[in-house]
C-alpha cells in the first residue's frame, strides 16, 4: 500500500468522522438517526474508489467500535452496531466499494445521470439492502415495517446522493488525473 493510499483512507475516514458533527434527527418509528456520514460513504467511493474507499470506512467503523464518539450525536462503540442502525453502518464500506467500483468502469463515459445512479445504487440501495433487515430482527418487527419506517430516509439521502454527484464532478474537473 502506497502513502497516497493511506492518505486518501485517512483522509475519507476523518471526512466521515468531521460529517458526524452536523446534529442527527431520529426517526421515531425505529430509532434510527438521519445523519450526514453516509454523504461520507458516498464521497469515499466515488473519489477514492473501491478499494481506498472501502477502507477508509473499514477504518472509521473501527475507530467507533473502539469507542471513539465519531458518529453524529456523540456515539460509538460496540454497542451502537447491537442497535437498530448497526446494519446501516455496517453497509458503508460495500457501499463505497460497489459505488467505488462503478465509477472505475464507467469512468470515462460518465455522465451526470449515470453518476447519481451509480452513486444511488451504492449509497441508498446497498446501504438499505443491509440495513432494513437487520432493524427488522433487532426490533423484532417485520421487513415490510422496517421498510415503512425507512422511507424517511428516502429524501434526505436523495439530497446527498445529489450533492455527492455535484462534489464529484467538481473534484474529478479540478483533478482530472485523480486516482
Amino acid at each position: 500500500m502506497s502513502t497516497r493510499d493511506i492518505v486518501y483512507i485517512a483522509l475519507f475516514a476523518a471526512m466521515t468522522a468531521a460529517l458526524g458533527l452536523f446534529p442527527a434527527f431520529s426517526l421515531p418509528v425505529i430509532g434510527v438517526p438521519i445523519t450526514a456520514q453516509t454523504l461520507g460513504c458516498m464521497l469515499a467511493g466515488a473519489i477514492a474508489g473501491a478499494k481506498r474507499g472501502a477502507l477508509a470506512m473499514v477504518l472509521f467503523e473501527l475507530l467507533v467500535a473502539i469507542g471513539l464518539p465519531l458518529l453524529a450525536g456523540g456515539r460509538g462503540g460496540l454497542g451502537v452496531y447491537m442497535g437498530p442502525g448497526g446494519g446501516f453502518i455496517l453497509s458503508w464500506p460495500l457501499a463505497a466499494l460497489v459505488i467505488g467500483l462503478l465509477y472505475q468502469r464507467g469512468l470515462r463515459s460518465l455522465t451526470l445521470v449515470k453518476e447519481l445512479l451509480i452513486i444511488a445504487l451504492g449509497g441508498i440501495v446497498v446501504i438499505y439492502a443491509c440495513g432494513i433487515p437487520w432493524i427488522a430482527a433487532v426490533a423484532g418487527i417485520t421487513l415490510k415495517q422496517a421498510a415503512l419506517g425507512s422511507l424517511g430516509f428516502v429524501p434526505g439521502d436523495i439530497v446527498k446522493v445529489v450533492l455527492a454527484a455535484v462534489i464529484v464532478r467538481a473534484v474529478r474537473r479540478a483533478y482530472p488525473t485523480l486516482g
